[in-house]
């Protein structure tokens, strides 16, 4: 990664850490506010990490949950469906 992903994306990781500590689940969109007033480039950086962050954060929620359920014998929880999945 450059720089400014590097900066970017340890950012990302503390105000994501940090949201729980402030009672604030949308944190990370008032700080991208605060980045982009003076680096756009900066903002959608850190604003791809957290999107990265928090996928990957819903998919490892969603193979646990999907263990738990075949390990027990319970149901499978399903799997979100877009708007244009075709599913």
């Amino acid at each position: 990664m450059g720089v400014i992903e590097d900066l970017a994306d340890a950012l990302a990781r503390d105000v994501l850490e940090a949201q729980a500590e402030l009672g604030d689940d949308r944190f990370y969109e008032k700080m991208s506010k605060v980045l982009g007033e003076l680096s756009p480039t900066t903002q959608e950086a850190f604003m791809t990490s957290v999107r990265v962050r928090l996928a990957e954060k819903r998919g490892r929620d969603f193979l646990a949950r999907m263990l738990a359920a075949k390990r027990s014998g319970g149901a499978a929880p399903q799997a979100p469906r877009g708007p244009d999945s075709g599913h």
